[in-house]
């Protein structure tokens, strides 16, 4: 089908139209994108993506990603003007309380937004994260004879993204793995919030990405027959990641700050009048012309006939391919089989680590759900995450099972973020504790867009010993459980390392991070394994029942949990232990089940953890006291790190024997 330049023409003049009167309504938000590249959307969503608004959902739509998430009236102008379920009046309810326009983008909120974006480069790793899971989809479910997808994924991102550190960490990723299905939209307008952007860069970014393995291309972004061309030549192109850097004019149709610093915002909204009237509008606000809906309308008729057509073949290929369709509808639902059922027990004998009682593990739960993916950011032999016989993803092999991130955490939990979002495989990263903060910015969007990432942390605490300060993570954890929907589970022995990948691997509405210890860790015998297993499902259990009237409660997870049930020995027979592996699972489960593990009348309770002790106040209360680690570690052996910060059994009874009765 020709390019019908008129009407993108008359198209791009009313998309401009709603963000300008959209943001001047709510006196808020962001012109600069919305005006500078309307003509890049006009291209894309009347004429180039394959998308079918009335099936948003579509398995081989392809994916947009508005990287620069701050823009969103691009976004929600086109998605409205495509015929999206996103009405007028949504439009001019614009960063209002409940509306499905707000202020930055929001998956699951509104149809056609791929990803939560606003923090600048997310969406450029999220975009290399849903190439990577189209690649291995298309591996996995197309056959010779049915090629059910061929979708490609599409972002725009401007100067802030590209700054970022996440989009130059993802963007090297992708060119080395050769994701010849992503394009990338460079929004190039010279300008950046403060300032024009040579204030803050000089670097050749076409140079930068060429060499990091891109194909890349310079256009101007408001020539829609440039914008169609290069588009066009991109989606052909093989072997390689493309980039096309868009030289637009930011704020085009406000001509007092087009091309400078200050349209960025919403400073061009007092000359919004004689903009609309400078673009040709009427005086009606929220104004869109009679052939603008009409062309959409055919567009979206064109887009229904390209979806039935496709359907067709899909249905063929759900007839012969039955193994292939089950799975791919299991994919699409969020069902997981029985993985506690596929973990055999320990040996009661064992006394392992953690982090090698979670290799064991994944081992059968990747045996039992093949979407369940690995990868680790350089450090496979420490984090011991890598699925046995599930091969290396790379350039040559689209269906391996582990990647190899590199050392680029940030950019491995966006990746991870995008697999998710795709919503075809169990995505899970790994890396030492304490560097999770290098991916702390998109775990923080992850538990936001309720995202089913599973982050395997390990070398927990400073039992890591000589390596010193600098990698015992003290605080780690509960800068983690800060983090509202994030599941942060640390088990204490082998069978609650499976009980808390279970529960890592089947939880749908958000990520879970499974924090591991390297040290060896004895195996709770004398607690049967369903108790154990079932235990972390529910956040906390009682590890060790009294056996005389309730006085005292010992409360532990993790690798001083044995602290805690040696000192209940010693403490007598009136002792309770009880296991918290997941603060947040806990504090899901009924109050009938709190009062049970936690009994309010016993207020004599002592907490032990290697970390910061401010968290287990919530357990512990006023009454009770909170052994932890408040400064930073020490560099020597890890038991005597321990010993030193006061990590002992001693100390519990010590500290138990200290409150009053």
């Amino acid at each position: 089908m020709s390019l019908d330049i008129p009407a993108l023409e008359l198209a791009s003049r009313d998309a401009r139209g709603l963000a300008i009167d959209a943001i001047s309504a709510c006196k808020s938000g962001h012109l600069g994108l919305p005006l500078g590249t309307a003509e890049i959307g006009a291209v894309l969503y009347g004429h180039a993506l394959q998308i079918d608004p009335a099936k948003p959902r579509w398995i081989n739509r392809d994916r947009f990603i508005l990287s620069a998430g701050h823009g969103s009236m691009f976004l929600y102008s086109w998605l409205h003007l495509s015929g999206f379920n996103l009405s007028l009046e949504e439009v001019k309810r614009f960063r209002q309380m409940g509306s499905l326009t707000p202020g930055h983008p929001e998956f699951h909120e509104t149809d056609g937004v791929e990803a939560t974006t606003g923090p600048l480069g997310q969406g450029v790793a999220n975009a290399v994260g849903y190439a990577v899971s189209a690649k291995m989809a298309m591996k996995k479910f197309n056959t010779p004879k049915h090629e059910i997808l061929n979708y490609h994924i599409v972002v725009l991102a401007g100067d802030g993204c590209l700054q970022e550190g996440v989009a130059a960490e993802a963007s090297a990723l992708a060119g080395h793995l050769g994701l010849d299905n992503l394009i990338l939209f460079y929004d190039s307008n010279a300008v950046t919030l403060d300032a024009m952007a040579s204030v803050s860069q000089s670097e050749d970014t076409g140079a930068r990405y060429r060499a990091c393995g891109w194909d890349v291309y310079e256009i101007d972004g408001n020539n829609l027959a440039e914008v169609h061309a290069v588009y066009e030549k991109a989606k052909a192109a093989a072997g390689k990641p493309q980039l096309i850097i868009a030289k637009t004019l930011i704020g085009k149709g406000i001509p007092e700050v087009a091309g400078t610093n200050k349209a960025h915002g919403e400073a061009g909204v007092k000359f919004a009048d004689a903009a609309r009237k400078g673009l040709g509008l009427p005086e009606e606000k929220f104004y869109v012309a009679p052939e603008t809906r009409d062309f959409f309308a055919k567009r979206k008729a064109a887009a229904a006939k390209v979806y039935a057509d496709w359907e067709i073949g899909y249905e063929a290929w759900r007839k012969e391919n039955a193994e292939l369709a089950e799975l791919l509808d299991r994919a699409q639902a969020g069902e997981t089989p029985d993985l506690l059922a596929a973990i055999p027990a320990f040996d009661p004998a064992a006394s392992i680590a953690t982090r090698k009682a979670g290799s064991d593990v994944l081992q059968p739960i990747a045996k039992a759900d093949p979407l369940v993916i690995s990868g680790s950011a350089d450090l496979h032999g420490s984090t011991l995450n890598y699925i046995q016989d599930g091969g290396n993803f790379s350039k040559e092999n689209r269906e391996g099972r582990n990647l190899h991130f590199g050392i680029r955490e940030h950019a491995m939990c966006g990746m991870l973020n995008g697999i998710a979002y795709d919503g075809f495989f169990r995505p899970s990263g790994a890396t030492f504790l304490t560097f999770s903060d290098y991916g702390r910015p998109s775990i923080r969007v992850a538990a936001l867009a309720g995202l089913p990432v599973v982050y395997i942390f390990t070398h927990d605490s400073v039992g890591v010993g000589e390596d010193g300060p600098t990698h015992q993570p003290v605080e780690v954890v509960t800068a983690l459980r800060d983090i509202p929907n994030l599941d942060v589970i640390r088990p204490a022995d082998p069978e609650e390392t499976a009980g808390a990948f279970a529960a890592a691997f089947r939880r749908n509405d958000g990520p879970t991070a499974l924090v591991l210890g390297r040290q060896a860790v004895p195996t709770f015998n004398e607690v049967p394994v369903a108790v154990r297993r079932e235990g972390v499902l529910r956040g906390a259990y009682i590890a060790k029942k009294e056996t005389a009237a309730l006085e005292t409660i010992l409360i532990s997870c993790g690798s001083e949990l044995q602290h805690a049930m040696k000192a209940a020995e010693e403490l007598g027979e009136g002792t309770r232990v009880v296991s918290v592996p997941c603060f947040e699972r806990f504090a899901r489960q009924d109050a009938a089940y709190r009062e049970e593990v936690l009994p309010s009348g016993c207020r004599k309770r002592v907490s032990i953890e290697a970390g910061i002790s401010s968290p287990w106040f919530e357990f512990v209360g006023l009454d009770g006291k909170a052994l932890g680690i408040n400064r930073f570690g020490i560099s020597a052996p890890g038991p005597e790190v321990m010993e030193k910060l006061g990590m002992t059994a001693q100390a519990v009874v010590a500290a138990a024997r200290s409150l009053a009765s």
